[in-house]
């Protein structure tokens, strides 16, 4: 398994796990659960915008 790829899986395994994490937040019915689960939603847009940019670039490479 390249470099590469390894960055791909980790990136893609955090993206999962932030939304896992967004969706159980989510569910709770406190206001800090709602805050929280904003925070996790944003974090994995950015953990899919990583994942996409990290195929882009295996793919050039």
């Amino acid at each position: 398994m390249s470099v590469m790829t390894a960055l791909v899986l980790a990136a893609m395994f955090a993206t999962i796990g932030s939304l896992v994490a967004g969706i159980t937040s989510m569910a709770t019915d406190s206001e800090v659960g709602h805050l929280r689960s904003e925070q996790w939603m944003g974090r994995r847009v950015g953990f899919q915008a990583l994942t996409l940019l990290l195929i882009v670039l295996a793919l050039l490479i």
